[in-house]
């Protein structure tokens, strides 16, 4: 499952948020905040393992899952290219417009 995917779903997100806010926790606690079964978190922790979301350590008994930020950074780095292509975009269309309104206000007064 690729990292966009693993993010669509707003459990998986909760789960991301959680890590992020708290650090590591081990599958119990994070269960703790559901409403769903253990099993359905314990799927939703799979899909964010296999998209490298997530990393888990075994501890004894538990499995202490923490953010991988390695590849929360790849992530951000890409929507930051994203962002800044479509804000590019964005002032070239501006200025586009601002032209074209002096031109209509120009023909407009004569």
């Amino acid at each position: 499952m690729d990292a966009f995917t693993a993010i669509a779903e707003p459990n998986r997100r909760k789960i991301l948020e959680l890590l992020a806010t708290l650090g590591a926790l081990a599958a119990g606690d994070i269960y703790q905040h559901f409403s769903m079964t253990p099993a359905a978190v314990s799927q939703h922790l799979k899909a964010l393992k296999e998209a490298k979301l997530v990393r888990v350590e075994k501890r004894k008994q538990q499995r202490i899952y923490s953010l991988d930020r390695e590849r929360l950074g790849e992530l951000e780095a890409w929507v930051k290219r994203f962002t800044a292509k479509t804000e590019d975009a964005y002032s070239r269309l501006d200025v586009l417009l601002e032209n074209e309104m002096k031109k209509l206000g120009e023909n407009y007064g004569k």
